[in-house]
């Protein structure tokens, strides 16, 4: 989906929002950190439960071993699912027999810290990972796997590498990890996310003075799939000239997924700050904010007379405002001209809570007839799938489906999570468009009780929703049909 710091931070940082959002729970892997609890110890939830009588579900697999479970896929030529681990390893399911068989490591495609999958329509692997350099620098590596149609056999070639680029050394370095394949097959889209929790300096304790966001970080690339041995500058400029850059102003969009109509939606990941989740309908050239605009909101920080003191959005629960990052800032970068795009506002029901900035108070923005952009805070959505065969009854028909990754307090505000709202969830999202310049949705929960579920896949009315928290389960979510 990040901040976590000693064991609460660790873990936290897998996602990088996540890092965000996950200071408050249990360190375990490095970078992917994300944390269970608040006191460092994983959390094993009951089954998750059906919040309609006509949803049925049923456990696949627990996949919990040495390395987590991060991602789940399909390939689109016969529906066989697949999960990927924390380090490289990748494992066909069998739904019928709830059995698995590794298939993949990195003594295939030598990428041995991984993120993000995805299947191209003719079967073809997209794999992106990320390695340390020396100076806490860090450089991001795309692998594919080809099948040969003679053989079978799959060959392994890199599509493009990074240059290094500095890591902040905070639980803010989401680095690259989310990546998706256009329907036609031509593209791929990959997430490079932030440095920093909300655009602050990090400055490394003097390695890179003034640092901020850098070229490779704070956007989704375009990639030719029929590329090899691509270079990737830390050069936003350079980035632009090769025609690489797709979106800028994105946090961390753990996650994006095509509409049936075809158009291209991200999950965000929001900061340390109590600014809600966007989830976004992506477009070529666009501007999404960060740092200048976070959930619909400003940043306060860009302004100068910016006070912390009296910011009623920050808990001290939370890493960067316990770190001092959020502060009064003079040299904070100047609002780029032009329009920046705005989050999809949520109209309710649910994950719609947010903290009045006036006088610190949770509200329901639906309750207020008021809508809200787009998810209530330190959710984490993840998971993005929609119905883009159109086998789901009307009422859920050809619509979308998002996870909320982090646990948090149904009624009130009593833990680091989000507020009068439980989280670790099925969301559906009824979306509708606003003419040629943005959708509406409405957002219902659907299933509850996962335990920190990070990635879901579809295959008609069926969605496969992988637990990074418990057991690791893969759970099947039936939807009613037609």
């Amino acid at each position: 989906m990040n901040n976590t710091k000693s064991s609460n931070q660790v873990q936290r940082r897998f996602i990088g929002k996540f890092a965000l959002k996950q200071c408050f729970f249990a360190a375990k892997t490095l970078l992917f950190t994300i944390v269970l609890l608040s006191h460092g110890t994983t959390r094993v939830n009951a089954a998750p439960e059906a919040l309609r009588s006509d949803i049925r579900i049923r456990n696949i697999i627990n996949t919990i071993s040495v390395s987590p479970s991060v991602r789940i896929v399909k390939d689109p030529r016969n529906n066989t699912l697949y999960y990927l681990k924390r380090n490289g390893e990748i494992y066909r399911l069998n739904l019928a027999s709830s059995s698995s068989t590794l298939v993949y490591n990195s003594s295939n495609h030598n990428v041995g810290e991984t993120e993000g999958i995805a299947f191209g329509p003719n079967g073809t692997i997209y794999l992106v990972g990320n390695a340390d350099l020396v100076n806490n620098q860090t450089k991001a590596i795309i692998v594919k796997g080809v099948i040969n149609s003679v053989t079978g056999q799959r060959t392994w070639s890199v599509l493009a590498k990074s240059a290094g680029y500095p890591k902040s050394k905070t639980a803010y370095d989401h680095r690259f990890n989310g990546v998706i394949v256009s329907p036609d097959g031509n593209f791929i889209y990959v997430n490079s996310g932030s440095r920093t929790d909300h655009g602050e300096v990090q400055s490394v304790d003097g390695l890179y003075p003034n640092t901020r966001e850098v070229g490779l970080t704070a956007c989704i690339l375009r990639l030719p799939t029929n590329g090899r041995n691509l270079f990737l500058a830390n050069n936003r400029a350079t980035l632009k000239t090769a025609g690489y850059i797709f979106a800028e102003g994105i946090r961390n969009t753990f996650d994006m997924a095509f509409a049936p109509n075809g158009d291209l939606f991200g999950t965000e990941n929001g900061p340390d700050r109590d600014m809600s989740e966007e989830l976004n309908w992506l477009r070529l050239g666009g501007n999404y904010g960060f740092p200048w605009r976070i959930g619909g909101t400003d940043n306060p920080q860009q302004f100068p007379n910016y006070n912390p003191a009296n910011d009623r959005l920050l808990d001290r629960r939370f890493n960067a405002v316990q770190k001092g990052y959020y502060r009064n800032d003079p040299t904070f970068p100047v609002r780029p001209a032009g329009n920046l795009i705005e989050p999809i506002p949520n109209l309710g029901p649910d994950a719609d809570s947010y903290r009045d900035p006036l006088d610190g108070r949770v509200k329901d923005a639906s309750v207020l007839g008021q809508s809200f952009s787009t998810f209530t805070a330190h959710r984490s959505p993840l998971g993005l799938v929609f119905d883009t065969q159109g086998v789901m009854s009307p009422e859920f028909n050809r619509d979308g489906f998002v996870l909320g990754w982090t646990p948090g307090d149904a009624t009130g505000e009593t833990i680091a999570g989000p507020f009068k709202d439980p989280g670790q969830d099925l969301l559906h999202l009824k979306l509708t468009k606003i003419g040629t310049t943005n959708y509406k949705l409405n957002a219902t929960r659907i299933v509850k009780g996962f335990s920190n579920p990070i990635d879901a896949e579809i295959i008609g009315n069926k969605i496969y929703v992988l637990e990074y928290g418990g057991n690791q389960g893969i759970w099947e979510i039936s939807i009613p049909t037609n």
